[in-house]
Order: C-alpha cells, then sequence, then structure tokens
C-alpha cells in the first residue's frame, strides 16, 4: 500500500509542477534562478531531448512506453533484490507520469534547464529526474550485492 501511496504522491507532484509552469509561464519563456538554473517552458513533443519530435505520432510514443512500462515491471516482478527493485519501481513512475502528461497535452512539459556558462542541457522535467535516480540505481546494483527480497 506504501508503495502505491508513493506512486500516486511523485507522479502528482510531477504533474503539478508541469502545470504550474504551464499556467505561469509563456511557452519558451526562461527565468533565471541563478547562474546554473533556469525555469522553462518547453513542450516536447519528442522522446529524451525533443529526438523524433514531429517525426513521430504522440499515440506512438505513448504505445511505446506502455510497452516498456509492462517490461520494466516484468523485471520488477522477477527481481528479488530490494535495490535493483526500487531501481525499477522509479523508472516506472517516471515512464507513467509522463505518459499521462503526453495523454494530457500529446507532449511532455520540460521545464529544467540547467547550464554553465554557454553550455545548456536539454530541459527536462521530475518524472525524467525520477527515471535518471532509477537508472543510476541499477546500474549501482550490479556492481554491489543487494540483500534479496524475502
Amino acid at each position: 500500500m506504501i508503495k502505491i501511496a508513493i506512486l500516486v504522491s511523485l507522479i502528482f507532484f510531477d504533474l503539478l509542477t508541469k502545470y504550474l509552469i504551464q499556467d505561469n509561464l509563456f511557452l519558451n519563456q526562461s527565468i533565471k534562478i541563478n547562474e546554473y538554473f533556469d525555469l522553462v517552458y518547453v513542450q516536447n513533443f519528442g522522446v529524451s531531448f525533443g529526438l523524433f519530435s514531429g517525426y513521430v505520432s504522440h499515440w506512438i510514443l505513448i504505445f511505446i512506453a506502455l510497452i516498456v512500462v509492462i517490461l520494466i515491471l516484468y523485471l520488477f516482478i522477477k527481481s528479488d533484490k530490494q535495490l535493483e527493485k526500487l531501481a525499477y519501481f522509479f523508472v516506472i513512475i517516471g515512464a507513467l507520469s509522463n505518459i499521462i502528461d503526453r495523454l494530457i497535452n500529446k507532449y511532455v512539459v520540460d521545464f529544467i534547464l540547467l547550464h554553465y556558462e554557454n553550455f545548456y542541457w536539454p530541459a527536462f522535467n521530475l518524472a525524467d529526474i525520477y527515471i535518471t535516480i532509477g537508472i543510476i540505481m541499477l546500474i549501482t546494483s550490479f556492481f554491489i550485492k543487494s540483500k534479496t527480497v524475502k
């Protein structure tokens, strides 16, 4: 039950932040927070970093993402390592949140923009952070011995 509460809470927080950005910024408007971080409203019609934007229907992207979520859910169920299960859980949360966003808007809202001098990382959102945390945890789980789930 706690996992469902965490899943719903993290998805809600991601979607809430995306809504607040859409409601308070114009498209491509940015607000400088400090010398390394801006808030910006970007509509991502593609996948990571806007790849395939304008070339692939949002329905195809949703379908592919759902297949990936089902595969990761299968890996989650089959795993007997706590860290690995937690990693899959974070990836699933991030993917589901971006799928919901794409269902609502036909695109994913990105709003976190990190930069250093003239180098700008592509904008991203909280769901992308959840996925990244999950991937880092998954890679870590390959190198350390994790407790098994009983």
